[in-house]
């Protein structure tokens, strides 16, 4: 797969402060089948969404035609139909389409992290050169679908996804004004984390409350319910990178059954989000992982929960917290709307 890195042209407008750079993957599969990555993906998406071809236009924001033309092309290429049409009833992806979304969906998430990473260093690079220092927000957070959506609606707030410990670890260094972290279940924080909430450089404040569970395989062939039946029917588990909240509790989870890491298939197996991890189950790559429920039924999977934690923000008390005010509120307003999620003071069981 040949893979092409595209600066997006930095704009800067009438203020510094609102100077971006974005980072493009656009990519090839060569030969035979011979078709564009990112296109591709787009349009699969699109259909997945929308259930119908004219939808998918519209979301792309392309015309019927073209559309029609790119879905024609990909299966000329692949020679399998990606589609199917029922009359009434509009477009539906086929299993193989299904599948092939999920594999570029795993993808892209698993090049999400370092490209968000390189779009804030040369962001950075480039903003120290024509702005004041504290111009904008620098956040180094745990991956969530919630809070992605939430900061692509904030110019003043670049984001570098990072697992809790490394967010918590960038705050301390100085390269990040605050940092989103979690460590799964309610309770009091375990070490490391207690020492960030006695920290008196630090102002802690909950942004939301989300249920992580088990995602399986679609119709849960395997029977699993719990930690233990994992390990005990040697499915292939798909773990968090070190450092993730997500992962820290998935091994505690273990030492509470009494079952050390490594008595579990794919342990070692690493990925930087919840939606790569989900993608790989979808794939039938894996058979099981920890996240999201909204992750989960993102991905048609099943689902068994594990209970609820709470994702926290941590800033530097010389920044204070005024100025992520409207930022929280709006946390608050879409926890309490979306799937798996809840405000932080809406207490679950």
């Amino acid at each position: 797969m040949a893979v092409e890195i595209v600066p997006g042209s930095p704009q800067v407008l009438s203020e510094p402060g609102r100077l971006n750079v974005r980072l493009q993957v656009e990519g090839r599969c060569e030969g035979a089948p011979s078709f564009a990555l990112r296109g591709a993906h787009a349009l699969l998406d699109a259909l997945g969404r929308s259930g119908s071809l004219q939808g998918a236009a519209e979301r792309l924001s392309i015309s019927y035609r073209s559309a029609w033309g790119q879905l024609e092309a990909l299966e000329q290429a692949l020679g399998r139909p990606v589609v199917v049409k029922t009359k009434g009833h509009g477009t539906d992806l086929t299993t193989f389409g299904t599948a092939l979304l999920a594999l570029l969906a795993a993808s892209w998430n698993r090049l999400a992290p370092a490209l968000a990473a390189e779009e804030l260093a040369l962001t950075e690079g480039l903003r120290r050169l024509l702005e004041p220092a504290d111009a904008r927000i620098r956040l180094a957070a745990s991956h969530d679908p919630l809070l992605l959506e939430a900061v692509e609606a904030r110019r003043e707030i670049d984001l570098m996804v990072a697992g809790s410990l490394d967010a918590l670890a960038r705050l301390r260094d100085g390269s990040v004004d605050a940092a989103g972290f979690h460590y799964g279940s309610d309770g009091p924080p375990p070490a490391p984390f207690d020492a960030v909430f006695a920290d008196r450089d630090l102002i802690v404040a909950p942004l939301f409350r989300r249920e992580q569970g088990l995602m399986l395989a679609a119709g849960n062939p395997l029977r699993l319910e719990t930690v233990a039946d994992i390990a005990a029917r040697q499915a292939r588990f798909v773990n968090r990178q070190r450092g993730a909240g997500t992962r820290i509790w998935f091994e505690r989870l273990c030492a509470e059954a009494g079952l050390a890491p490594e008595a579990i298939v794919g342990h070692h197996t690493e990925e930087f989000t919840h939606q790569a991890v989900a993608a790989l189950i979808a794939t039938g790559a894996a058979d099981v992982g920890m996240g999201t429920r909204s992750v989960a039924e993102r991905f048609a999977l099943d689902y068994r929960p594990l209970g609820w934690e709470i994702y926290f923000l941590a800033v530097r008390a010389s920044l204070g917290t005024p100025r992520l005010a409207d930022f929280r509120d709006d946390l608050r307003d879409r926890a309490g709307r979306a799937s798996g999620y809840a405000a932080p003071d809406d207490v679950r069981g």
